[in-house]
């Protein structure tokens, strides 16, 4: 087991601080820290409805849905979509509604990945999403098909004419928006994928990070490569694959985890990402620490357990940074040692 515990810029305890240790899902608190640094906390993501020629309410072509990343689109969001649409004129399609296939790379694999994992644990991360990439319960290898199939329903409902069948690919250039949807706040995003620890919505954040960063089209690389130069920046050096924490390949340190922490607390964006975090009794601690004012990220694979973030200190009235990461033991006697260290630090302070 490594342990770090830190406050106002000084450890205050440290247990084999500096072994590299697998993350797990303690990397998406490393990704969320990066994408908040990087793109701000209000930043939201647009999807755009775009077309060659859309003359007298009729669009001569396709209409192309461009995704750039976001990962909470649904049927709702694509009704929207269709009303926008609407307001904008159109009255029929002459092609098809298509997914657009680009922006992302169709990447489905990382370093240190198990294949059984990667099959039962992430869908497909593509630019384009639609319900999570899961259809009838399963992840779909054609999420830019599935939401155009969508789109054309709620257009079709609305009393607009599609001639062709639905369908995706690489969209052409020289298209023009006639209609866009914007995400929430990255902030809202960020809570929605750290509290269940959302392995999907994870790996489509990284990409659209290493897009930004690296350039089109984002990967899964490209985004661990953005998280590592982001961490390599405040001084610290981690081995980083992915963007979810499915890695066995991955290697961080208490040490590091806690000084990053140091910089959340430094920004502006600091408050947001400790309350993007489970407190106890909510996401993945949704059975523990109850009762004690934490936000911290959890992470689980076989044999690799770990729990980073905040604890409240009453006496010092302030908040501690923590990290704690082991291998090698049952989930639960490591989940038991992190919420003993945990309620140990909270009860000390008190």
């Amino acid at each position: 087991v490594s342990v770090s515990v830190g406050s106002a810029g000084s450890f205050l305890y440290q247990r084999a601080d500096t072994e590299p240790r697998i993350p797990a899902s303690n990397e998406k608190l490393l990704l969320s820290m990066a994408l908040l640094d990087s793109l701000g906390p209000g930043r939201r993501i647009v999807t755009h409805a775009a077309t060659a020629s859309l003359q007298g309410g009729v669009i001569q072509g396709n209409l192309w849905i461009l995704g750039r990343g976001d990962p909470e689109i649904t049927a709702a969001r694509m009704a929207a979509l269709a009303r926008h649409l609407v307001a904008a004129g159109v009255q029929k399609i002459r092609g098809r509604v298509m997914g657009s296939t680009g922006y992302f790379g169709h990447d489905w694999w990382a370093r240190g990945w198990k294949r059984h994992r990667t099959r039962l644990y992430v869908a497909p991360p593509t630019a384009l999403t639609f319900q999570g990439n899961v259809v009838n319960g399963r992840f779909t290898r054609e999420p830019e098909a599935f939401a155009a199939r969508s789109l054309t329903k709620q257009l079709e409902r609305r009393g607009v004419a599609v001639v062709g069948r639905a369908g995706a690919g690489e969209p052409p250039e020289g298209l023009a928006d006639v209609a866009t949807i914007r995400s929430r706040p990255l902030r809202s995003i960020l809570a929605a994928m750290d509290r269940p620890s959302d392995n999907f919505f994870a790996e489509v954040l990284a990409k659209l990070l290493g897009a930004k960063s690296a350039g089109l089209p984002g990967t899964i690389a490209k985004g661990a490569a953005a998280i590592r130069e982001w961490v390599a920046g405040h001084g610290v050096d981690f081995s980083l694959y992915d963007g979810s924490g499915l890695s066995y390949a991955n290697r961080v340190t208490t040490r590091g985890i806690v000084q990053l922490l140091w910089v959340a607390d430094a920004s502006t964006w600091g408050p947001v990402l400790r309350q993007a975090l489970a407190t106890g009794g909510q996401g993945t601690l949704e059975n523990r620490l109850h009762g004690v004012k934490v936000r911290a990220k959890t992470g689980s694979l076989d044999g690799v357990s770990a729990l980073s973030g905040w604890v409240w200190l009453d006496k010092e009235e302030a908040w501690t940074e923590f990290s704690i990461l082991s291998r090698g033991m049952p989930k639960w006697i490591a989940s038991s040692i992190e919420d003993g260290i945990v309620r140990t630090l909270a009860d000390n302070a008190g």
